[in-house]
């Protein structure tokens, strides 16, 4: 049976400071891969602040979107998946936003050197959507011409494009805002309605909820043209696609489901498996 994705086990916490608080230029160019530079933009890391090295193993195998856990405890945004992992050294700051930053002043203004295309970091908050968003608004605002701009209707393409998921009340104070240094994380309901994708940019759901196909067997056709219509309507506001709680163990039935998930022209696939994702794409040369 497929099993969907899990989390993997907390590293230790040597492990994690030592790939993620370095910040001199030649650790920001970590992430630099030797043989295969061109950057998998469909590839989003879940749960990445779990891997030995937060953001960094993502960079290294070219993923083209991350996605970081926070919760707001006084003024700080800690990273980590329950309220047991909450460690004071793991910031959004140093685990993501300054090794971002490093990088793309060593790379002449991008995560990727000589690819403008951004990154996308997903942050989930945890905690109340409101209070922890004004927070982060905050954190966002101190790394200029870091991220993805909304400013009085128009969007400023930056290095990096935060989109905010988790706790559903952020997205009063995101409304409100004339100017914002992030974007918002929809759902299905969110399709087709007033939204504009320079407020909502992507579009995400639980695909067990969504399709009982999980990979194993043939595909029903009635949910492979529901899924390509989620698809056609997305795009055609400018919106992107994400689906989470796929399979995930490595084998057939996880390869049918991206393999479906290509075909019908989803732009982010979701994994725990940072190498076995790389070398999935590599192998159907896809982006």
């Amino acid at each position: 049976m497929a099993l969907t994705t899990r989390r993997r086990a907390l590293t230790t916490l040597g492990a994690a400071l030592a790939g993620a608080v370095a910040l001199p230029a030649t650790s920001a160019r970590a992430g630099e891969h030797k043989h295969h530079p061109r950057p998998l933009w469909r590839a989003h890391a879940h749960n990445d602040y779990e891997h030995p090295r937060p953001l960094l193993d993502a960079l290294d195998h070219r993923f083209g979107s991350l996605e970081a856990d926070i919760y707001l405890v006084g003024d700080q945004l800690l990273v980590a998946h329950d309220p047991e992992d909450l460690d004071p050294t793991r910031t959004l700051e140093s685990l993501y936003l300054d090794p971002l930053a490093a990088r793309v002043r060593a790379n002449h203004g991008s995560v990727y050197r000589g690819y403008r295309k951004p990154v996308q970091l997903l942050i989930d908050i945890k905690t109340e959507g409101s209070s922890t968003y004004l927070e982060l608004d905050k954190h966002l605002s101190r790394y200029k011409h870091l991220f993805t701009t909304y400013v009085h209707g128009r969007v400023l393409p930056g290095p990096v494009t935060a989109v905010i998921s988790g706790d559903r009340a952020a997205r009063v104070p995101m409304e409100a805002q004339k100017v914002r240094r992030a974007f918002y994380d929809g759902r299905l309901a969110d399709l087709g309605t007033a939204a504009p994708a320079s407020f909502i940019p992507l579009i995400s759901d639980n695909w067990t909820l969504n399709f009982t196909w999980l990979g194993e067997g043939t595909f029903p056709d009635v949910e492979r043209q529901k899924l390509r219509g989620i698809v056609r309507a997305a795009h055609s506001r400018g919106q992107k696609v994400r689906f989470w709680a796929t399979p995930d163990a490595a084998g057939p039935a996880r390869d049918a489901l991206w393999s479906e998930l290509l075909a019908a022209d989803v732009d982010f696939l979701n994994t725990d498996d940072l190498a076995g994702l790389e070398a999935f794409l590599d192998a159907h040369r896809t982006a």
